[in-house]
This record gives C-alpha cells, structure tokens and sequence, in this order.
C-alpha cells in the first residue's frame, strides 16, 4: 500500500513537471513575472549566500590547514579549497540555503494561494495557473541558482584568502597559483554550474509541487512548507551524489 503510494506521488509528480514545461511559452507575461521572481528568490537570497560562503571558507581554510600541517604541505590549502567548493560544497550548500530561503517562500505563496482559492480563481478565468504562478517561479530559480553559486564560491575564496594570507601567513601569490592550476574550467566550474542548475530546478519543483497541491487551509500551508524544505534537501544530497560519481569518476 505504501509503495502505490509512493508510486502515484511520483506519477503526479512527473505529469506536474510536464505541466511546468508545457506552460513555459515565452508571453510578455511570463517574462514579466520571471523577472519579478529573479528579485524576489535570487536577489533577496544574496545576503544569507555571502554570510554563509565567508564562513565556510573560514572554516575550510582551517580545516585545510590543520590537516596539511601534519604533512608539511600547508601551501596546498587553496587546492583543497578550490577543488571542495567547486565540486561539492558550493552548488550543494548554495542549493540548500536557497531551498530553506527561497523554497520554503514558493511553498508558502503557492500554500496560500490554493488556501483562498486564487489558484481556482485563476482556472475559472481561463488563465493557466501553472503557466501564471509556477512556471517564472521555476525558471528563475534555475536562473539564480548558478548565479547564488558563483557569488557563494566567490566570498568563500575571498574570505579563505584573508584567513590563510594576512592571518595564517601564506604567500598570497602561492595562495592564488595553487588555486589556480587546481581548479579546470570546464571540469570543475561548469560542472559546478551545471549542479547548481539541476538543484534549482530540482528545489524550485518540490516546493512549488507541494504548495500547489497543499491542502487548502493554513495549516495545510504550514505543512507544505516544511515538507518542501525537508523533502527538496533530501533530494539535493541524493542527487549531489549522484551527479558526482557520474561526473567525477
């Protein structure tokens, strides 16, 4: 029982990303709206990605460091660095916090708009609520994603170069010169563009699935958006997995 269950979520699932995909015609309207969002879930995440990449390079910088001090090699850590942000720890916690930012605000105005019928108001106007409230939704988030990536990595860089030149003592242009013969262009930050892409869209679908097809009360609305946080991570870290043994055998 359980597994038709789940069998049937998946199917509807599915039909509801082809309903996104369907209604993704290019109209003055969606264009419209796509901008709006592009503000509203990448610009307004920008603060929370900045604080939260300086403090991880932090971290990573003193990771690294302890780690190849033991070995003589703490002139290595901006490898280390380089290699952990771009492959793994960029696109994964970039996508994360904006899933707990973004993600969980998608599920709560999709939440709300089913709670006081504007999603049934909508159909009944002969507007396509999918085409109208998800489908610039999503792709602004495959849109921003990347762009949340790029602006994560680079404050953990930035951050991680302070701690290991000006307080740990590294040269700054043996910093700079590891990093750099580190980290390929195509291997290492496309593919971490690409990641942060699919956990976008990925995040962008879970939380509009759930809020649009939550109950339609505000409790049902309080449910869906912790279900959507909760359920959208999960996957990140799935797929986080799965992309990297594919990509990076």
């Amino acid at each position: 029982m359980a597994l038709a269950s789940t069998v049937r979520s998946v199917g509807r699932a599915g039909l509801f990303t082809l309903s996104v995909l369907r209604a993704s015609r290019p109209t003055a309207d969606l264009f419209r709206e796509f901008v709006r969002e592009i503000y509203k879930i990448g610009a307004r995440s920008l603060p929370i990605i900045a604080v939260g990449g300086a403090f991880v390079g932090l971290s990573l910088t003193l990771l690294a460091y302890r780690a190849l001090d033991t070995y003589g090699a703490t002139s290595q850590v901006s490898l280390i660095l380089g290699l952990g942000l771009y492959r793994e720890l960029g696109p994964v916690l970039t996508a994360l916090l904006f899933t707990g930012r973004a993600g969980s605000s998608i599920a709560a105005e999709l939440g709300l708009m089913r709670a006081t019928d504007q999603i049934t108001a909508l159909g009944l106007m002969g507007i396509d609520p999918v085409g109208r409230a998800v489908a610039p939704r999503f792709w602004a988030a495959v849109l921003c994603v990347p762009l949340l990536t790029g602006f994560f990595i680079s404050f953990a860089i930035s951050a991680s170069y302070l701690q290991a030149v000006h307080v740990i003592g590294i040269d700054g242009g043996v910093f700079w010169q590891v990093l750099r013969d580190a980290v390929d262009l195509a291997e290492d930050f496309g593919m971490a563009m690409i990641k942060s892409a699919v956990f976008g869209a990925v995040a962008a679908l879970v939380a509009a699935y759930v809020g649009y097809h939550a109950e339609p009360t505000i409790e049902g609305t309080s449910v869906a958006t912790t279900r959507a946080v909760v359920n959208a991570s999960l996957l990140v870290l799935m797929l986080n997995f799965v992309m990297s043994a594919l990509l990076f055998v």
